[in-house]
C-alpha cells in the first residue's frame, strides 16, 4: 500500500468521524447563542457580510477559536470593527459556555446565498485542485469536498460562509493579523495559522475572490 493511499483512506476515516467532537451540550448552548444572535443571526445563519456564519461549524474549531478570541491571541484583521468586538464576547464566556454554544452551532444548518456565476469556477478548480506550480494545495485536501471540514484534524468547515467574510480572512491570514504572536514570536493561532498564512500569501486577490465565491455556493 502506497503512502498516498494510506493518507486517502485516513483523511476519509477523519470525514466520517462525528461532526461535534464536543463534550458540549446543545440544549445547554441554545441559551449561550441568544446572545449571538444579534450579529450571527439565527441558529448562526448570519445575514451579514461581516459575521461568520456559525451554522454546521464544527465544535472543535469553534470551542477552539472562541478560546483564542477570550485569552487575547486572536484580534482580527487590522480596522476589522467586527472582529473586534469579539474578544470582550469571548472573555464573558466560561470553559461550559464556549463548549455548549460550541456543540449547539454544530447541530445547526448552514444556509445562505449562492455562488457569483462569473466566478465560482475558478473557485472550484483552486478549492479542488490547488496551483502546484504556485505551491498553493487544495483546500479540499484540509476543509473536504463539500467544505464540511474535519473536526477530527481541526480544520473548520467552509460550506455557505459568506464571501466577503472569507475574502476578508484570507486578507488577514496573508498579512499575518489574525493572531496574535506568542513571546518567542510564533504565531499564537498554532501550525494551522502558520500553514494559512503561508498559503495565503501565495493567492491573489483574484484567487480569494474567486475561492470566496464558491465557498458561499457550497452546501
Amino acid at each position: 500500500m502506497t503512502a498516498t493511499i494510506r493518507l486517502a483512506g485516513l483523511a476519509l476515516l477523519l470525514l466520517a468521524a462525528p461532526v461535534s467532537w464536543s463534550k458540549g451540550s446543545a440544549e445547554a448552548g441554545a441559551a449561550v447563542a441568544g446572545t449571538c444572535m444579534a450579529c450571527h443571526g439565527p441558529n448562526g445563519n448570519s445575514t451579514n457580510s461581516e459575521w461568520p456564519r456559525l451554522a454546521g461549524q464544527n465544535a472543535a474549531y469553534t470551542e477552539h477559536q472562541l478560546h483564542l478570541l477570550h485569552d487575547g491571541r486572536r484580534t482580527g484583521k487590522v480596522g476589522d470593527n467586527a472582529a473586534a468586538m469579539m474578544p470582550p464576547m469571548a472573555l464573558m464566556l466560561s470553559d461550559a459556555d464556549i463548549e455548549n454554544v460550541a456543540a449547539y452551532y454544530a447541530e445547526q444548518t448552514p444556509s445562505g446565498l449562492e455562488a457569483d456565476p462569473s466566478y465560482w469556477k475558478a473557485g472550484e478548480k483552486l478549492y479542488r485542485s490547488g496551483d502546484a506550480a504556485r505551491g498553493i494545495p487544495a483546500c479540499a485536501a484540509c476543509h473536504g469536498p463539500t467544505g464540511r471540514g474535519n473536526p477530527a484534524a481541526g480544520f473548520p468547515a467552509l460550506r455557505a460562509q459568506q464571501s466577503v467574510y472569507v475574502i476578508k480572512q484570507l486578507s488577514a491570514y496573508s498579512a499575518d493579523v489574525r493572531y496574535t504572536r506568542n513571546e518567542k514570536g510564533a504565531s499564537n493561532g498554532g501550525d494551522y495559522g502558520n500553514i494559512m498564512h503561508t498559503i495565503a500569501t501565495r493567492l491573489s486577490d483574484t484567487d480569494m475572490r474567486d475561492l470566496a465565491s464558491y465557498v458561499q455556493g457550497m452546501r
